[in-house]
């Protein structure tokens, strides 16, 4: 027997439902299927993150009249920023040309507070990632809940621990004052750039710990052996297969320690004092006691642009330097 469907041209069959059209369609494209999956995360994503950039770009571009703003559109905030001038501001021996060099000169400042302190989490969890993975055997995950633990509490309350630790009647003063190593009490332990490292360095150490972890852990323990076998020591053999290797997640450890804590206002606010300001409280204190919030949406939109531009060319860097080895 010769069913209907054989018997009728293609153009007389009847036309397939809408839904059925459109199960088609999704079973056809895969990536439209993956962005479906996505879709929640991506409306948040937009609602919380994008909408909000793109409202403080434009902001930006207005002006603060007093308590209200005008909407049209200028670059007078912008210029406010880089407006030059003939007589230098210095720091650190470096000429800033600038009429108000206050943004960019803390801008600068924060960017090495944010360096160095990326630096102090990356030298002080590269070891404790490398005891995981390599010397623990058993307990592993009882070992990744306890790094876990300083999340559990404030990030403020952690902020004052340190203020606490650190300060003129503080854990360390005391100590060395009950040890008889000093006579008064250390004032420069607080209120200046090098207590704002210390505690971005302990605040964010746990964030650098699990990337680096996981790709150290990662790595086929059959090449160490090999290089063992070829007569590498354990410092030639860190040199040569360990540390390329586990390369990626200690970038990926700096970029998350770098990029939020350039813009950090709490922990310079409560140690850094007066010498610890760094361009997250000017931007605070624009948006709340100063009432200029398009200008603070300028100064946090050229921060923005410096961090990602800085970022991008770290990553060009690295990739052409990775695809130059490979070449070799």
């Amino acid at each position: 027997m010769v069913s209907a469907s054989e018997t009728l041209p293609s153009h007389a069959m009847p036309p397939l439902p809408t839904g059925q059209r459109l199960r088609a369609w999704l079973y056809r494209n895969e990536a439209v299927r993956g962005y479906l999956l996505l879709s929640p995360t991506l409306l948040v994503m937009v609602g919380l993150m994008v909408l909000p950039l793109l409202g403080m770009f434009a902001m930006s571009f207005f002006t603060q009249k007093y308590v209200t703003i005008d909407y049209s559109f200028t670059l007078d905030n912008y210029w406010t920023i880089f407006e030059p001038s003939s007589t230098p501001a210095y720091f650190l021996g470096i000429p800033f040309y600038l009429h108000k060099p206050i943004y960019l000169l803390l801008l600068f400042k924060s960017i090495l507070i944010s360096l160095a302190s990326t630096a102090a989490v990356v030298l002080l969890a590269y070891p404790m990632a490398y005891f995981l993975a390599f010397r623990v055997t058993k307990h592993k995950m009882a070992w990744l809940i306890l790094i876990t633990v300083p999340f559990w509490t404030s990030y403020l309350l952690r902020v004052f621990a340190w203020k606490i630790i650190l300060g003129y009647n503080g854990v360390i003063n005391s100590g060395l004052v009950s040890l008889g190593l000093i006579d008064q009490p250390l004032e420069f332990l607080l209120y200046n750039p090098f207590s704002v490292i210390i505690t971005l360095a302990h605040a964010w150490a746990a964030v650098a710990i699990l990337p680096i972890y996981v790709s150290l852990e990662k790595i086929d323990r059959s090449l160490l052996e090999a290089a063992t076998d070829l007569g590498d020591s354990r410092l030639e053999r860190f040199l040569r297969i360990t540390l390329p290797l586990s390369l990626p997640g200690t970038i990926a450890a700096s970029l998350l320690v770098f990029i939020p804590t350039v813009g950090d206002y709490i922990t310079p606010t409560l140690v850094g004092g007066t010498n610890g300001i760094m361009i997250g409280n000017v931007v605070q204190s624009l948006f709340s006691k100063g009432n200029n919030a398009p200008l603070a949406a300028a100064v946090s939109v050229v921060s923005m642009m410096t961090i990602t531009i800085m970022v991008c060319i770290f990553l060009w860097s690295v990739g052409r330097s990775r695809m130059t080895r490979r070449e070799i």
